[in-house]
Formats: C-alpha cells, structure tokens, sequence
C-alpha cells in the first residue's frame, strides 16, 4: 500500500492513519485495537513466529520501529504498542507509573493469547519494558532496554542548567512535570517542540525527516494527549519508590546504548541483571531504532533469537 508521507511544514489536523501507516510497512502489517478493562490500548502487528513487543517512547508512537519491524517480522511476531496515553491507545485520568503501564502490557499479552514473550522497549518504552520484567517474569523470556533505564534515585541528581560542552540539557524532563501549563503552550504546537527536538538531537536530521516528525506532532497536539503523556514523567516519584522493591531480573538484559548512555548501561544494568549484554549504538543521539535501524535490528534478532 502506498501513503502519500512526504510533509514538508508543520503538521496538519489530517494525515495518514495508523492503519494506513501499518499497511505501507512490508510484511503485512495491521492495526488492532485490545479493551483491558480501564485502558484501551493500540497496536501494530505482523510477522509470523515467536512474539516479540515493542514498546515506544517520547514524543513518539509505534511508528518510531517502522525501519525495524520488517525486518525483524521475516522470523516473528512483531507488536508494536502504543503504550497507556499514547498514539491511537486511550487516556485514562490515571495509571501512568510504569508497574501499572507494564500490567497493562502484561493484559495484552494475556489478551493475545500469549504466556511468555520477549519485550524492547526505547524511552519511556524502555521503563516500562524494564517494569515488565520486574513485575510479571513468569511472562518474559528475554529484555531490551534502548538508551534509557528505570528511573531511580539518580534521577534527583539531574542537572537543571548543565555547563557548556557537558551534554545535552534535558529540559523536558522538569517541563513534562509541571501541572498544567504544558498543553496551554503547547497544544496546536506540538510540531515546534517535536521539529526543535530532533533537529538538535539527530546525528543526522534526515533519519527523523518532516513526514514522521508530522506523524508524532500530530500523536501529541492536542491538550488531551499532552496532559496524558506529561504523567509518564509527573509519575516518577512513585517509579522511583516502586524501584527500591524490585529484585535482580532473572532474564537475559541487552543494553543499546548511544555514547552519551553507554557508561551508564555498563555501570548500572549489571546492578540490575545478572546476565547482561552491551551494544553501543556509535552514530547515534538517542533516536537509535531510527538512527541506526540496521544495529537495531540485527541486534535484536541475534539477541532473541
């Protein structure tokens, strides 16, 4: 199927559906929709085999895997999740600490009729991934964690003003937590802050171009979805407390991390796993399934295989 995709300015209200998206992917790929009781969650399937989840991050939808979901469909079961709050998936008042959004994966793989899948997650799709395998490991087999961990303590001891040349200053962190302002600013205006984002954190623009940064400025536009997505980061106090309790996670953990995360997973994920593996994904800023799909997707299906 084609889609016309080729945006060149801010996004409008319209645009390529998600099922439109799914189906200009090769391999078959559809779009679905799972009622689990007080959260109704969207996603995009394809493939044949074993399953394998994906979990995306912020500002983004399922679409962030589209350069890997074909590729890794040729020998599994590619869903790919809009998690609570996110995309086509609905937006329940509350809900949005990560133990909760993980139960919510954990439903949708009982759901689909699954008992134990393998979960990647980039992001915020990493926490959540990450909360998954802490909570539900009867339900795992393997964890892929992208350029981000669970939130913890260290997480207090982000710097709000960085000095120059020390790294990129994560603003929207302290931003996505402030009550209500958000979406007075930045509803009708998300392409503004999606475009800045990842043309002053792509190694190479082009690899995010205008039409999907329209795909995830319209994901993100509208005073609800800002509102909902801001409890991903308002709800790390309580991920962080939710941490503490956590044991060591029984399965196999890969790591992909950019330059700026990998002294990080290579200090932190041994804490946290007894079996680890570190990739570290060279031309890349943080949007690594889309930066460096090729890594991503023979990583992951070395690692699951």
């Amino acid at each position: 199927m084609s889609v016309d995709l080729d945006v060149q300015g801010p996004a409008t209200p319209d645009g390529p559906t998600d099922e439109e998206l799914a189906q200009s992917l090769p391999g078959n790929f559809r779009s679905r929709y799972a009622d689990l009781g007080d959260v109704r969650l969207h996603y995009v399937e394809g493939g044949e085999g074993e399953p394998l989840f994906l979990l995306p991050g912020w500002p983004q939808t399922w679409w962030e895997f589209r350069k890997v979901m074909p590729s890794l469909a040729r020998d599994r079961r590619v869903i790919a999740v809009d998690l609570r709050g996110m995309g086509g998936s609905s937006r329940p008042e509350g809900g949005y600490d990560k133990k909760t959004m993980a139960g919510d994966i954990r439903a949708l793989v009982r759901e689909l009729g699954y008992d134990r899948v393998d979960v990647a997650g980039h992001d915020i799709g990493a926490m959540v991934a990450f909360s998954f395998a802490a909570n539900h490991p009867d339900a795992i087999r393997r964890l892929a964690l992208l350029d981000v961990v669970h939130p913890d303590e260290s997480r207090y001891e982000m710097p709000l003003l960085r000095r120059p040349g020390r790294g990129f200053n994560m603003w929207w962190w302290a931003f996505n937590q402030v009550p209500e302002l958000p979406e007075k600013l930045v509803a009708g205006r998300m392409w503004h802050l999606a475009d800045w984002l990842f043309e002053n954190s792509l190694v190479d623009p082009a690899s995010i171009g205008p039409a999907d940064r329209a795909v995830y400025a319209r994901a993100y536009d509208s005073p609800e979805a800002i509102r909902a997505t801001n409890r991903w980061y308002q709800n790390f106090h309580q991920d962080i407390e939710d941490m503490k309790s956590y044991d060591k996670i029984g399965v196999p953990v890969l790591g992909i991390a950019s330059p700026a995360s990998i002294d990080q997973f290579e200090q932190v994920l041994p804490t946290l796993a007894a079996d680890v593996q570190v990739v570290k994904a060279e031309k890349s800023l943080h949007w690594i399934p889309e930066e460096q799909p090729e890594l991503v997707a023979r990583s992951l299906a070395e690692f699951f295989a």
